[in-house]
């Protein structure tokens, strides 16, 4: 059985709260796999935007760029909030993924992009959030990435270190990312590299 938005009845939708984000509450009610329609339902929605990403790999010297910073959700779950990740950001309206990532690699880790390869369109955690990211995979020249980037204006942190593939490997093996963009992005490019390797040089 194949279902899509017209299988959904909104009933409400009101913003509940308005800040750096915004939460929305829907009622609402969807139909069954078993026939029929649910019970209306109440959930919370936290509204964040819409995301892009990019793994910066630079196939020469068989490095990529990682970024460390703050992160207040990691620090509410009770985790180190100090996370290794790659660069990514919101998009602006007007703005598109590929121009986002150029945008925040400059920002965030000073560097160029080039050759952006679309990895995937997915749901950051669809049963709270609307929040969607577009992930990629660009070439980078890593010589001389590292230091501390980011924006004044937006209380930017960022620590940028260039790390080989193998202890990128070994950095997953061993559990030390602890968020969805970031491993998979360098889960694909564990699947990718040797064809990256090929065609990027």
């Amino acid at each position: 059985m194949s279902f899509d938005r017209s299988d959904v009845e909104l009933i409400e939708r009101k913003t509940a709260w308005q800040g750096h984000y915004r939460m929305d509450v829907y009622r609402l009610r969807y139909r069954l796999f078993k026939g029929g329609w649910s019970n209306e339902i109440q959930r919370e929605v936290f509204e964040r935007g819409i995301a892009a990403a990019v793994v910066p790999y630079d196939p020469v010297r068989d490095e990529v760029v990682l970024i460390r910073q703050f992160r207040p959700g990691a620090y509410a779950a009770g985790m180190k909030p100090w996370l290794w990740e790659i660069v990514a950001g919101i998009i602006e309206p007007g703005e598109t993924p590929l121009e986002v990532i150029a945008r925040e690699a400059e920002e965030e880790a000073s560097l160029k992009i080039s050759r952006p390869e679309k990895i995937c369109h997915y749901l950051v955690s669809p049963g709270g959030t609307s929040e969607v990211c577009t992930l990629f995979c660009a070439r980078v020249d890593a010589a001389g990435a590292g230091g501390v980037h980011g924006l004044a204006s937006e209380n930017e942190d960022i620590e940028v270190s260039a790390v080989p593939f193998e202890r990128i490997v070994q950095m997953l093996r061993d559990d030390e990312f602890n968020n969805a963009k970031t491993i998979i992005g360098l889960q694909w490019l564990a699947l990718h590299r040797e064809r990256l390797r090929r065609d990027w040089r």
